[in-house]
């Protein structure tokens, strides 16, 4: 009986803490998506061509990237709810003053800083889950969480458009800020950070007990607040950080730029192309959810694997979109689908379930900040190099989707070798 409670009082504060990360993610990204929306009118209001809108872009993301590597640290510190906290509230103000400014200067020191914020939302979320879910559950479980960023981005895009057609560019940053300070209040009242923080005993993994088996020198190394990770755990950490690297790359190059491409090169309207975007975010939501299911019933955990296939697919639409796609809106459209259905699966595997998977419950969140941070590094690279092709090739789309299709055959060969990897290792994946 006494089990039965226990496992009954573990089930509603699991709901909770769900429930509070779902909605926080979401609330990153309202506070995250209104610039890739804007910026075709942000740009014809404040006289910009692709290239500043690009360093505007790689403002933010350099500070996206250090914000993910710098929560692997203050995280460990703060706990995963005060590390969300933090970040929210800061995010929160950046896209008021997004809102108020006239200056391009301005606008790119605070796309600097709510970088830096927007960098604590995947591992303070990916830590919390970490501390209250078993191996067992992660992949199923974080299958249904990870719908949090494709259903986050679709609703930020489509309000987004929104308040653009309806109230002008700056009325897209104030209402986000307006969305975010709710899921703020409700992350503070439904989060504690760990099960001893509410009378509870810690979730015992048996996977934690394995991992320490398999270099029992270095574990005894580690002091109390150590990792234990061992030589095998930290290349397999790398190598998917050099995965994510690919992934982040394509997921931003669509995020950044086709808002853009369809109000420039396709003649939609600025909240048409807002709307149509969407179509990206909505298949990776079937996406994750398929991967993540499937990862646990019919691949057994064998996530690099699937995550190797999908990304192979993903490569072929990427083909598509350059055979077809820059001149059919519809066919365009089409391989978008497919991109963001292809990809969102093995993104969320590797970041989410797979980042706790491989660093154990202890480490998850600094697994998280790793890989997402060396993942960040991606979307640098994209938004000069796509904002450069712009202008380089006189609007053409054929490079740029070259330059796509490239990407994504390099990353699903990179998946590759970590799943042969795996295949012979103590770490598996």
């Amino acid at each position: 009986m006494a089990a039965l409670l226990e496992k009954s009082e573990y089930r509603k504060w699991q709901y909770r803490i769900f429930s509070a990360t779902w909605l926080a993610y979401i609330g990153y990204y309202f506070a995250r998506k209104a610039y890739f929306v804007v910026k075709s009118d942000m740009a014809d209001t404040m006289g910009l061509d692709a290239i500043h809108l690009a360093h505007l872009g790689t403002a933010y993301l350099i500070s996206y990237m250090i914000g993910q590597y710098s929560s692997a640290y203050f995280g460990r510190r703060l706990g995963p709810k005060y590390l969300l906290i933090f970040g929210m509230g800061i995010s929160l103000v950046c896209n008021i003053v997004f809102g108020a400014s006239n200056s391009y200067w301005t606008i790119m020191l605070f796309l600097s800083i709510n970088g830096l914020a927007q960098g604590t939302g995947w591992p303070g979320c990916i830590g919390s889950l970490a501390y209250w879910f078993k191996r067992k559950q992660r992949g199923t479980v974080l299958g249904i969480w990870s719908t949090c960023y494709q259903l986050g981005s679709i609703l930020a895009t489509s309000f987004a458009a929104y308040m653009l057609g309806h109230y002008g560019w700056r009325w897209s940053f104030y209402g986000a800020s307006m969305v975010m300070l709710i899921i703020w209040t409700v992350v503070l009242y439904l989060h504690p950070n760990r099960p001893e923080d509410v009378g509870l005993k810690p979730l015992f993994d048996e996977d934690d007990e394995i991992v320490a088996k398999t270099d029992e020198k270095a574990i005894k190394k580690a002091d109390e607040n150590g990792l234990g990770w061992n030589r095998e755990v930290v290349i397999t950490v790398v190598i998917m950080g050099l995965i994510y690297f690919g992934i982040k790359f394509l997921r931003y190059a669509l995020w950044s730029w086709v808002p853009f491409l369809l109000n420039k090169n396709f003649n939609l309207a600025g909240d048409d192309s807002g709307y149509l975007s969407t179509v990206f975010d909505i298949f990776g939501f079937a996406g994750v959810v398929f991967a993540g299911f499937v990862s646990d019933r019919l691949f057994k955990g064998k996530r690099s694997l699937l995550s190797f296939i999908m990304l192979f697919l993903m490569a072929l639409s990427f083909v598509l979109m350059n055979t077809m796609g820059s001149t059919s809106l519809m066919y365009f459209t089409i391989s978008m689908g497919m991109a963001g259905f292809m990809l969102y699966g093995p993104d969320s595997l590797i970041s989410g379930v797979g980042a706790i998977d491989i660093g154990t419950k202890k480490g998850a969140l600094v697994a998280a900040g790793i890989i997402n941070g060396t993942g960040s590094i991606g979307p640098i690279f994209q938004e000069e190099i796509i904002g450069w092709m712009y202008e380089k090739y006189n609007h053409e789309l054929g490079p740029i989707f070259i330059l796509l299709v490239v990407v994504a055959s390099i990353t699903a060969f990179i998946t590759l070798i970590l799943w042969l990897r795996s295949r012979n290792s103590m770490v598996k994946l």
